[in-house]
């Protein structure tokens, strides 16, 4: 509903006169998708890569993966475009409407240096089997490569989101890695903090042993007791003085003596 809706939005700036069928129709929510690469099934998909017979496409992944770029940029990847020797790639036009430069690793820059040695004179670091078209359609060859490592479920895109979710495992703040992904709203990237799930597991780990180490009577391992917040004002005299955001007690009459 939504692809309809944009569709003739843009139909309507090109001149078409007609109304948005989709306009005004209520949409499911659309849920994102969090699938990423985890960590026992990266060997079997490296393995499946180095396995894989078309250098072109092994080199094509090993590319997207490594860089976190979308699949249709680095399908249209130009020899113009890179400075190995810097160690940059830069996408003239990508989605958010303004160019972007990529930085590029140490492995990324090999493949691609490898790749110019037999680049042939072709503009596409991976050029189709038709002169002056750049590589073509991978589905077919990602399937195998896909079933050879044993994984399922597993899109091109998803290279994309393993780069952004294992970035955020490292420690990166969402703003680094909203500008290695070349997004234009944090808001986007938010999904990667999501994705990673060792300090929520480091947590639990510790409460539930907290709970269970003063179960067995044990004083060693308790939750440390919450911290008074306080906050400091500066009065007209310049003094500072702290207060405590407590609930302030309640003073009870006195009993009577009997």
């Amino acid at each position: 509903m939504a692809l309809t809706h944009t569709f003739f939005e843009h139909a309507r700036d090109l001149g078409f006169k007609g109304p948005n069928p989709a306009k005004g129709i209520e949409r499911f929510p659309e849920i994102s998708r969090e699938r990423f690469l985890q960590a026992d099934e990266l060997p079997k998909f490296f393995k499946a890569l180095r396995d894989e017979p078309n250098t072109i496409y092994r080199d094509f992944f090993l590319a997207c993966l490594f860089t976190g770029a979308r699949r249709g940029n680095v399908q249209a990847m130009w020899w113009a475009d890179l400075a190995l020797d810097r160690g940059t790639w830069t996408i003239p036009d990508t989605k958010a409407g303004k160019p972007q430069t990529v930085v590029l690793t140490a492995p990324a820059v090999a493949i691609l240096q490898a790749r110019q040695a037999k680049a042939n004179g072709s503009p596409w670091v991976f050029p189709g089997r038709h002169e002056g078209r750049y590589l073509g359609e991978p589905g077919k060859v990602w399937a195998r490569i896909l079933a050879r490592a044993g994984i399922e479920n597993l899109r091109i895109h998803d290279l994309r989101r393993t780069f952004g979710s294992w970035a955020a495992a490292g420690g990166a703040s969402l703003q680094i890695i909203g500008k290695a992904l070349g997004h234009a709203d944090v808001s986007t990237t938010a999904i990667y903090s999501r994705l990673n799930l060792d300090p929520v597991r480091a947590v639990v780990d510790a409460t539930v042993q907290a709970m269970l180490d003063a179960g067995n009577g044990s004083t060693k391992k308790m939750l440390p007791a919450p911290k008074v917040n306080t906050v400091t004002r500066s009065a007209k005299s310049n003094r500072k003085r702290t207060y405590r955001l407590t609930r302030p007690k309640r003073h009870l009459p006195a009993r009577p003596r009997l």
